[in-house]
């Protein structure tokens, strides 16, 4: 496993075509948002209502997830899960075909996307990589059992610990100052998540404070260790980059506490409690996580360059501001038309983001004057300087070798 940046190749990777069915989700999943605020949405279909969650977890965040570890991977097989998942995503908005179908197709992705660990792991023994795993299994779980006909809510809490888990091992990756032990300690807390899940079974209300419990003490380890808590000092994409991560954290542990004090009559107690929690972790976790890692990830797997903009703190910020407006004034003071208010301006964030990832991807690099190098070279800042390849570089994407794990 390397750390190094990577270096952008020339020309978009066949990967992109993985991304087609992701941002279709994408799109679908906040049309649905728009539908279930009772505002106009361009597109109006009999399932986008209910499938909205599902399009924005699993059709989205999965697909996105299981390509970035298919590029791990390099395995043609590996790609199964992220066109399996997007598959899935697409025949959920597709009224012609059955519901179950799609249902079916979301659990072949997760179960491909699973199974993708199996090899990975057998490549480096990490305990990232058991934490991911487990993440996967949870994601399985929360497929099948839509299948059976459990309500979707009732699989949240299974579909929280998949994406949480899962970006909680990537920082654990990628945050050195965590230590030589972090994988152990993650997957303590892991586990302690999955014990969570299993106690909230048979007890809702005791396996609501349990998570509760277990998000807040991931948090709280997380966020100690984190070197976003130095790196907020300085500028450009580093500042930006932690900017978005320790915002994340702050709505990772609001969730938390939200689950601890809704929790008498068990998950989801009230609508305004469930709102709530869903969108502190699917939104301000886990979106702000997106947001924060884009610039890194997405060329590395793509080989497309996303140059950082300073333009990419406007949906950062706005995202931060409708989660306030909708969990602050909406579902804590009742305030209905904050409510309304602040799930269109997150469906705003993350189309503006959208489209400043794609405008800075086609227009380039910037290009920025500075002192002219000795001997008459290209006049380059310090910040157009490339890194040194030996040097571990925060928030960049690890670049697997041959006999190594993206883990």
């Amino acid at each position: 496993m390397s750390f190094a940046p990577t270096r952008t190749r020339h020309g978009a990777s066949p990967r992109l075509v993985w991304m087609l069915p992701a941002g279709l989700c994408l799109l679908a999943g906040l049309d649905a948002a728009l539908l279930l605020l009772g505002l106009p949405a361009p597109v109006t279909t009999k399932r986008l209502p209910e499938t909205h969650g599902m399009l924005l977890t699993i059709g989205f965040i999965g697909t996105l997830v299981a390509l970035e570890r298919a590029t791990a991977l390099r395995r043609w097989y590996g790609y199964l899960a992220p066109g399996l998942l997007g598959l899935g995503g697409v025949l959920l908005i597709a009224d012609p075909v059955p519901l179950t179908v799609a249902k079916a197709v979301l659990v072949a992705g997760t179960a491909a996307f699973t199974t993708v660990y199996i090899p990975l792991w057998h490549r480096r023994y990490d305990a990232q990589l058991l934490v991911q795993l487990l993440g996967a299994g949870f994601a399985l779980a929360a497929a099948i059992l839509w299948l059976g006909g459990v309500e979707f809510a009732l699989l949240l809490p299974w579909i929280y610990a998949f994406i949480v888990l899962t970006i909680a091992a990537e920082r654990v990756e990628l945050a050195i100052t965590l230590g030589p032990g972090a994988g152990g300690r993650l997957l303590a807390h892991a586990w302690g998540i999955a014990v969570a899940l299993l106690i909230g079974l048979a007890s809702p209300r005791i396996g609501a404070i349990a998570l509760g419990v277990a998000f807040l003490a991931l948090t709280f380890w997380l966020l100690r260790h984190d070197i976003a808590r130095r790196t907020i000092r300085a500028r450009g994409a580093t500042r930006y980059m932690a900017a978005c991560m320790l915002g994340g954290y702050f709505w990772l542990a609001l969730a938390g506490v939200a689950l601890l004090l809704s929790s008498p009559n068990g998950f989801p107690a009230t609508q305004a409690a469930y709102d709530a929690v869903t969108h502190a972790i699917l939104l301000g976790f886990a979106m702000s996580m997106i947001m924060a890692h884009a610039p890194t990830i997405l060329p590395a797997v793509l080989h497309i360059p996303l140059p950082y903009r300073t333009a990419f703190w406007v949906p950062a910020a706005l995202l931060h501001l409708s989660l306030v407006v909708r969990i602050w004034l909406g579902d804590g003071l009742g305030i209905t038309v904050a409510f309304t208010v602040g799930g269109a301006l997150g469906v705003a964030a993350l189309l503006i983001f959208a489209v400043t990832a794609l405008t800075s991807a086609i227009i380039g690099p910037p290009k920025r004057e500075g002192r002219a190098r000795p001997g008459g070279g290209d006049a380059r800042t310090v910040e157009d300087e490339p890194a040194d390849e030996d040097e571990p570089v925060e928030g960049t994407t690890r670049t697997p070798s041959k006999g190594t794990a993206n883990g």
